[in-house]
């Protein structure tokens, strides 16, 4: 069945859709009816079932004879060693630390806050938690500590399993100082500590902190713990927020139903593959898709400690997908754009064997054309970029290359998948024209596996996502869809800025500005201007090696965004820069930039933890005139 027909099936009947998708599942007790309205545009996904998450990434994988196959190939380019894992040893380490984990009071229900680097053990963790039936919240390891006690508290976990350290290309970060501190800044205390000793940094063990391997020893395993489908699976809180940070709820039996259905249907794996997906499981990708999608569906996971360029040069990621046979490989922009900085020609890829993988693909922020097309141009593979966010947990709008390998058109993640009915709304929450600019918003009920509240916050999560547009879910981005049903993201909602009345897009700014040939990567912001409202400004950062004058660049890409977009954009401001301040997940801070334009004193944000970057920032705004 193609795209088309496929997406018709799940419109006509989305109950039959979803309920044939869960056959896939091996259930407790089966689902007989999918949806259930609850009122006030709240909706839940197989609520009467009953199933375990561990049970379906582990234990049937060995009960139905791939106990042999590999579940996680573990690679770390900073210490150089790899390591592999086999479904029949993954559940044997899962039920063991279950085990112990049950034998200290963790039941179904309770929140184990989990805090640790990317080694295989950290998905062990979460298996572990998921097969109690408790409830993980993973926060990104070196998380600072005030953010950490921050999330303590709004969780309030029984337990928190972290590691002595967690390391980067040139330094180890450890962990314990910044643990200790958040519990003693947070008013919730959890009742111990599970700590994993890395060989690097083998920390000092405090009163209420348990040896990871020694706490096991003497415990018997775990069973998988039957918990109803709406249970939640996990906790994940959005990055980048100011004030509190929300909780996104993952409810259990939909998320496994969605992730499986996406591995054959988008990413095109087939059960025994190798899949990775190169991000970090403090973020979703890593829920998603370095953890449960892939050992759900029945596929080898690689947990990467590394970076993209610099382990130990611009080739890692060919290498690693060369020597562990990855057939469809799923990383962000950036990733792609750092490595295109450091090697422009693509010489790393041509010392690796890359026949086996089929496609690349991209989310996580916009992929700009000029990204897209050099990494087909240099992988000779297909590019395929999709949208999703936190809230979803997998993708609103892609290519289903399992299904059909839909026609790629740059700049667009192509169409939007079952379960989503997407809409491109105006400020009076009408639908708009094809190719018009608006508000990307779903019509409820969203799909299965997607947030159906906040923890501990459900007016925040009516606030934050349904009241803008009633019977939508607000994406917060804004974009258009095309005569052929294409989606287009181009900003978020806050960056389409209005420059003299007329409503533009940064993105679509930023689009042209990539496709310099000097260019690695930018950003395009609006500040403001008395006359106009608004006024862009671009920065840019430059490919290795370009030596040309910098005001010889900024003219030529200022003429460039006169020349695609025309004069209306008024684009008269652009200022190289060596780098853009971003989050750890490696998305550009534009907010952040604007506020600290439109900030005379330029105090530091608090989400902004490298001053440098700030003082390029300062100093690009001051060049320009637009600082005091």
């Amino acid at each position: 069945m193609g795209y088309h027909a496929e997406y018709n099936a799940w419109k006509s009947d989305p109950e039959s859709y979803w309920l044939k998708a869960a056959e896939a599942i091996d259930w407790d007790v089966a689902p007989t009816r999918a949806l259930f309205d609850r009122g006030d545009n709240l909706y839940e996904w197989f609520s009467e079932a009953r199933v375990n998450t561990c049970y379906n990434a582990v234990d049937r994988h060995v009960e139905n004879g791939r106990g042999d196959q590999v579940a996680i190939i573990y690679d770390s380019p900073i210490t150089n060693t790899q390591s592999k894992v086999t479904f029949k040893e993954l559940q044997t380490r899962v039920a063991s630390l279950a085990g112990a984990l049950q034998a200290k009071g963790v039941a179904k229900g309770d929140r184990v806050i989990i805090y640790m680097p990317m080694v295989s053990e950290t998905l062990e963790a979460m298996l572990a938690c998921a097969r109690l039936g408790a409830v993980h919240s993973v926060v990104f390891g070196g998380f600072a500590a005030n953010e950490l006690a921050v999330r303590i508290d709004d969780c309030t976990p029984k337990a928190i399993i972290a590691a002595s350290c967690g390391l980067e290309p040139n330094r180890t970060v450890e962990y314990k100082p910044l643990l200790d501190g958040a519990i003693e800044l947070a008013k919730h205390k959890p009742e111990f500590t599970v700590i994993l000793q890395r060989e690097q940094h083998v920390c000092t063990l405090g009163e209420n902190d348990v040896d990871w391997h020694a706490f096991q020893a003497d415990t018997p395993p775990a069973d998988c713990v039957m918990v109803e489908g709406s249970h939640p699976a996990y906790v994940l809180y959005t990055s980048g927020t100011t004030g509190a940070p929300k909780g996104v709820v993952r409810p259990t039996a939909g998320h496994l139903v969605a992730l499986n259905w996406t591995m054959k249907n988008i990413y095109n794996v087939d059960p025994g593959d190798v899949y990775w997906a190169a991000s970090d499981v403090g973020w979703v990708v890593g829920h998603s898709y370095i953890c449960y999608g892939p050992l759900i569906h029945g596929n080898t996971t690689v947990v990467f400690e590394g970076k993209p360029v610099g382990t130990p040069d611009a080739g890692t990621f060919w290498r690693v997908i060369s020597e562990h046979n990855v057939r469809s490989f799923f990383t962000a922009p950036t990733a792609i754009r750092a490595v295109k900085r450091e090697d422009p020609n693509g010489e790393f890829s041509k010392k690796y064997d890359l026949s086996c993988l089929k496609a690349l693909y991209l989310a996580g922020e916009r992929a700009d054309p000029d990204t897209i097309e050099w990494a087909q141009d240099i992988l000779q593979k297909p590019v395929y970029d999709h949208w999703w966010q936190t809230e979803t947990g997998y993708t609103i709008a892609g290519n289903p290359a399992g299904l059909e390998a839909l026609p790629v058109k740059v700049g667009s993640p192509t169409v939007p998948m079952p379960g989503y009915d997407v809409q491109i709304l105006g400020d009076d929450g009408h639908p708009l024209k094809p190719n018009t600019l608006g508000a990307i918003a779903i019509k409820l009920p969203l799909p299965p596996g997607t947030l159906p509240t906040l923890w501990n916050a459900p007016e925040r999560f009516q606030s934050s996502y349904l009241s803008a547009f009633p019977g939508y879910y607000e994406t917060g981005d804004a974009g258009m869809i095309d005569d052929d049903g294409y989606l287009y993201i181009m900003a978020r909602t806050d960056d389409v800025i209005n420059v003299a009345g007329h409503r533009l897009s940064t993105g679509g700014m930023e689009e042209v500005l990539a496709a310099h040939p000097d260019v690695a990567e930018c950003a395009v912001i609006g500040v403001s201007d008395q006359l106009k409202g608004q006024m862009p400004v671009g920065f840019v950062c430059l490919t290795m090696g370009v030596t040309r004058d910098h005001s010889d660049i900024t003219a030529e890409c200022v003429k460039l965004v006169r020349e695609k977009i025309g004069p209306v954009a008024a684009f008269k401001l652009a200022v190289v820069v060596d780098r853009l301040p971003k989050t750890r997940s490696g998305k550009i801070l534009r907010g952040t930039m604007v506020k600290i334009a439109d900030n005379a004193s330029f105090k530091m944000p608090a989400t902004i933890d490298d001053p440098v970057i700030l003082d390029e920032i300062k100093q690009a705004l001051q060049s320009i005139g637009y600082a005091k």
